[in-house]
């Protein structure tokens, strides 16, 4: 009888165990969200221009995203990949790409339209 009682009591105990456990979990998971240093929500629907490891550039309208960083841009344009010899030429390209989705680590930089990158003043000049 000592052990059905104590049966009885693992089996209830362990049964609260793991609701409070679900419960921390969920508390845990909402904590453990990665915040990102600024709110994209902001622009969706929105043109931006993303900067890419390897120098690609496009610019494209911000669909989707996610904690990742991945985005999702449509109309979807790449500017200037570097592969011409004359840096000029280069940046005058342009190709349409469509619908794509970025992959957040290979993200360098993310720049709404109408904000455009400026040289470092502080570089010395060659």
């Amino acid at each position: 009888m000592s052990s059905g009682q104590g049966q009885t009591q693992s089996s209830g105990h362990g049964g609260g165990q793991r609701g409070a456990d679900n419960r921390g979990g969920d508390n845990q998971d909402r904590k453990k969200t990665k915040e990102t240093l600024f709110d994209l929500g902001r622009y969706l629907d929105k043109v931006i221009h993303v900067k890419f490891v390897g120098g690609r550039e496009a610019s494209g309208v911000l669909k989707g995203y996610d904690a990742l960083l991945n985005l999702v841009l449509d109309d979807t344009s790449e500017q200037g990949r570097g592969d011409s010899d004359e840096p000029v030429k280069a940046a005058e390209e342009k190709r349409a790409l469509g619908l794509v989705v970025c992959r957040g680590p290979s993200i360098v930089m993310l720049c709404p339209e109408g904000m455009e990158p400026i040289n470092n003043p502080f570089v010395a000049a060659e």
